[in-house]
Order: structure tokens, then sequence, then C-alpha cells
């Protein structure tokens, strides 16, 4: 009798996962699509997700609740920022809830959200939108992927 492998750092894994806010709201799902395909202990999924794989056997399932410091973390204050109107673009109409992207110092470009409008002002937020909020998730592993197989194309 062989014995079942278990995922483990350094093993590309495919998985299922529905993630859901503490009041059921679902804000992602691979249902009705393929697995996500990952290298667990890369960094690819949120720290709370990746602990949770390692240790589970193909077929298996589990439940886990993500504290905010295992999912996006806190939501951090100097990552909003007001900038004047005369900033954007002439032909962007700034509204609440639209992502931009901003640009740092050496060019490398990154996503906001706009969170307020004022007059002369709007109120730029770069935190990640589930920054501050414990998750839960279903995870289910479907395969540990053979070493000698080429991973699946996306």
């Amino acid at each position: 009798m062989t014995e079942t492998q278990r995922a483990q750092n350094g093993d590309t894994i495919r998985f299922h996962y529905v993630g859901r806010l503490d009041d059921g709201q679902v804000f992602g799902t691979t249902e009705d699509r393929a697995p996500l395909e990952m290298q667990l202990g890369q960094g690819g999924m949120i720290p709370g997700v990746e602990e949770a794989l390692v240790g589970m056997e193909p077929g298996e399932s589990k439940n886990v609740h993500l504290p905010v410091e295992q999912a996006y973390g806190p939501h951090r204050g100097e990552l909003v920022a007001e900038f004047q109107k005369d900033q954007l673009p002439a032909e962007i109409e700034p509204q609440v809830g639209q992502q931009v992207q901003l640009r740092t110092k050496d060019g490398q470009a990154f996503p906001a959200q706009i969170v307020d409008v004022g007059e002369e002002a709007i109120k730029l937020d770069a935190n990640h939108p589930l920054a501050g909020k414990p998750l839960d998730f279903e995870l289910q592993l479907v395969e540990i992927v053979p070493e000698d197989r080429p991973p699946a194309d996306e």
C-alpha cells in the first residue's frame, strides 16, 4: 500500500477555492472554471491560504478562517492620499469606486481606488480592497502536479 502524498512547500499544486467575507459574501471563486495552479511556498497566494494548503492530500477539502494578518493585512492609512483634480488627465471624470493606475517615482505602476471626490480634490486608496478584513476560504486540493509533467498553460 502506498502512502498518500501530502502537499508541501516546493510542490506545484492545483486547487479550487471559494473566498467569503464575514457576512458570507463571495469575493472570489474558482467554481465553474479551472483550478488555480501555483507552487507552494513562493508567495503566490496570501499567507494563510498557502499555510492551509500545506499538508493537504489530493481530493481533501477544508474550511479556514483567516484573521487580517494572515489575509491581506491591516488597512494602512499611509496608503490613502489626496490629490488635486487638476493633477488628473483631462479625459478622466473621477467617480467613487473607480480604479486608477498610479506610478511610483521609478515608474512602477500600482492600482488605487477613488474613495472620495470633492470639488477640487479626490482621495485615493492604494490598499488592497480586502485589506483590514478577516476572510473565510473553502479549499479543495485537486492534485499535486508530478515534477516530470509541465505546468498547465493559463
